[in-house]
């Protein structure tokens, strides 16, 4: 009976476009309309938004069904495509609200649901037929089992789970179809809970994390007291200010995304639906000319955007001839020397089956080869009943393992050798080497533009993994919006009209953001400054009022005006 309740629906095979892929997928967020037309009109290839219902984050506006039609209208009119987030873990008193909710959603021209729960996922499979099925990092999907097993479920991508490293995206897309897409966060906040899963505002302000109403106490400032002295607070560290216990860096992985994209990522997401426009638009435009300059480089397309040949990454699959014969790379055995506490460099074959320097009896895991040969020998020749020998088993009061144990145990391990990281017959999908994409300047120099705590790789590279800023939970901001172009006229050499944000005055140096391209540098001239009733005035120093000058250049409508702030300044987003 279970079996039978276990069998994954009839899924129908996908069309030939999804087959098809031409190239990396940049995935913007949005919290509202303006935003998912700012991601569109900075070159995003898809967008992801929430609705007024059972989406993770409650805090932005997020969009109605009228707001999804003109959004999907617009997206597809350009090109994109809209994604509709329905991830929340439902109770049981939302599952009918859920199953209406869906049946509204379908007919809005939207062309994915991005879910969690796999109840959802079923109904909206059943309801929603024509609509594509993303499952969400929240899944914590960690594995190419559990990949597999959703894409017979009828979901077509995956959000793995944040805590992967490169490596282990590798080895999923290597198993995995290749029309069933990996989705990465590359760029924006870091959650300090696994994927996302957190009791923590729950239990601290009865906010549901899981229901898109995160309080982030991660964030907040804590010291420690101590049980008889009440009112005493000790900072944990040294510093009056106390300390951010849980408050994890930012992500950023522009430099470093021709890597993840090697590796098997067919979509890259930005985080950020509470974001605004301009960072949106900012972070959408610098990902998306990454991407550009990748196919570039990597030989997909020529400068002018022509396709020279179809993409592809570089991961070889288990069916390639040559699966195993490329050497492996800094990538693979930082993520092994990781997972299993050896530093430095992987032992050699002399010594890959001996403890780790400075491990205990205890701890030593020493593995004798099975009789008939050397385990490595054995394990490609076929499961082996011979038992293990192991020193932690016997310090235990046991003597031996059999097989199935050793393979488990080593795999959960933090002091295992290399070798018992790999078990015999396992082996790491490679990747075709090629030469490290490299970026422009003013490129690796847009992250620094918009508000953001310290960066990071996240848990891509073990080696360089994401920490937390202790110091603080306020956001770096070096740069400010100052005005957002309404129109531009050739009239008099060139004017735009824009609607102020902040002051700008003659001589002050800002910066145009322009889609695709560097943003266009200015200075502001010492005349020509106008109010919207034609008036010279000095400086334009009225926030949300219309001012226009001279700018001998053609900006686009809506394109941010951005300057660096006199002073930097640590603030909350």
């Amino acid at each position: 009976m279970l079996e039978s309740q276990l069998t994954s629906p009839a899924v129908a095979a996908p069309p030939a476009s999804r087959r098809a892929r031409r190239k990396p997928e940049v995935l913007a967020p949005a919290g509202n309309l303006r935003g998912l037309k700012a991601a569109v009109d900075y070159g995003a290839d898809a967008v992801y938004c929430g609705g007024k219902a059972f989406g993770m984050r409650s805090a932005p506006k997020n969009l109605s069904l009228a707001d999804f039609e003109e959004g999907a209208r617009y997206a597809h009119e350009r090109g994109a495509r809209v994604y509709v987030t329905l991830n929340v873990l439902p109770r049981n008193a939302e599952v009918e609200a859920m199953r209406d909710y869906i049946g509204q959603l379908k007919d809005t021209g939207i062309d994915a649901m991005i879910v969690t729960d796999i109840g959802v996922m079923m109904m909206a499979h059943q309801i929603a037929p024509e609509v594509e099925l993303h499952v969400s990092t929240q899944a914590g999907v960690t594995n190419y089992g559990a990949a597999q097993a959703l894409y017979e479920f009828g979901a077509r991508r995956v959000v793995l789970a944040r805590e992967m490293d490169l490596q282990a995206v590798r080895d999923i897309r290597a198993r995995i179809p290749d029309d069933m897409d990996i989705e990465c966060f590359v760029h924006g906040a870091m959650c300090m809970a696994f994927s996302g899963r957190c009791l923590f505002s729950n239990y601290l302000t009865g906010r549901d994390g899981n229901h898109g109403e995160c309080a982030q106490p991660c964030r907040w400032k804590y010291s420690i007291v101590e049980e008889k002295r009440p009112g005493q607070y000790y900072p944990i560290e040294q510093t009056k200010e106390g300390a951010y216990l849980f408050n994890s860096q930012d992500m950023c992985m522009l430099d470093h995304i021709d890597d993840l994209i090697d590796s098997g990522a067919t979509s890259l997401k930005i985080e950020g639906r509470s974001k605004s426009a301009y960072y949106i638009a900012a972070m959408t435009n610098a990902y998306k000319t990454a991407v550009n300059e990748y196919m570039v480089q990597r030989g997909f397309e020529s400068a002018d955007g022509t396709v020279l040949r179809p993409f592809h990454d570089r991961v070889i699959r288990p069916d390639d001839p040559d699966f195993q014969a490329v050497a492996d790379d800094a990538i693979e055995r930082n993520a092994d020397q990781a997972f299993s506490g050896v530093p430095g460099e992987p032992p050699t074959e002399d010594d890959a089956f001996s403890a780790p320097a400075g491990a205990d009896s205890r701890e030593a895991a020493f593995v004798s080869a099975p009789a008939g040969g050397s385990s490595r020998e054995a394990g490609e020749g076929g499961p082996s009943s011979a038992p293990t020998e192991d020193a932690a088993a016997r310090s235990a009061g046991g003597t031996q393992l059999d097989e199935l144990s050793y393979k488990a145990r080593s795999a959960r391990r933090k002091s295992n050798t290399r070798e018992e990281v790999l078990p015999e017959g396992w082996h790491h999908a490679k990747c075709r080497p090629a030469q490290h994409v490299t970026l422009p300047d003013w490129l690796l120099a847009e992250p620094d533009k918009v508000a953001h705590r310290d960066y990071s790789t996240g848990f891509y590279y073990p080696e360089h993994k994401v920490t937390q800023n202790t110091d603080r939970s306020a956001y770096f901001r070096a740069w400010m919006v100052v005005g957002e172009v309404l129109s531009w006229t050739p009239d008099e050499g060139g004017r735009v009209t824009l609607m102020s944000r902040n002051k700008i005055e003659p001589g002050q140096h800002v910066e145009f953001l322009l889609p695709g391209e560097a943003p266009l540098a200015y200075t502001v001239p010492d005349t020509g400054l106008r109010d919207a009733d034609g008036n010279w005035v000095p400086a334009i120093n009225n926030p949300a009022h219309v001012f226009s000058m001279p700018c001998p250049r053609e900006v686009p409508v809506n394109a941010a005006i951005r300057s660096r702030t006199k002073k930097p300044t640590l603030k909350a987003e």
